[in-house]
């Protein structure tokens, strides 16, 4: 499957041109930690500056839940094909390592190895494959974050 069908295939599952606004507040708490909530869920997540950036590590530092963002939107974009054609994708997984660049500060690569099962038949392997590449994390970082994906079928 090309790209051009890959992006019909996309429009056809998100409409374009829908605004999908979501809300967040982030409460500063002191000692380089913040609060995140998501408003119409609820859900909180606290983070922390990194310790090679003055903080303890203690949480998730703001660039590494945009790793997390990443592996996590790739994962739920491949399982919205899979589930839409009758495949569950339960029990995949994806690691992502955030490699920071030191001068200008800011994420340099973020290479993600996803783990598929093996079971999956070798003709959709691609169909799936060229989805995670369709990610809207993906496509909303900037271009020079270098973005190497790998799949595994274990």
């Amino acid at each position: 499957m090309g790209q051009a069908s890959i992006g019909l295939l996309w429009k056809t599952i998100f409409s374009e041109g829908a605004v999908d606004m979501v809300k967040m507040e982030v409460v500063y708490t002191g000692e380089k930690h913040c609060e995140l909530t998501h408003e119409s869920s609820g859900s909180k997540i606290e983070t922390d500056a990194p310790k090679d950036n003055q903080g303890r590590g203690e949480r998730f530092s703001p660039t590494d839940l945009v790793g997390a963002a990443l592996a996590s939107c790739v994962l739920t974009t491949m399982a919205i094909v899979a589930e839409r054609d009758g495949v569950s994708l339960t029990g995949a997984r994806a690691q992502v390592t955030k490699e920071m660049n030191p001068q200008p500060r800011r994420i340099a690569r973020l290479p993600i190895t996803v783990q598929l099962p093996q079971s999956l038949p070798v003709e959709y392997r691609g169909k799936l494959e060229n989805s995670a590449h369709q990610c809207p994390v993906k496509k909303s970082l900037h271009p020079d974050i270098e973005v190497a994906m790998k799949f595994q079928y274990v």
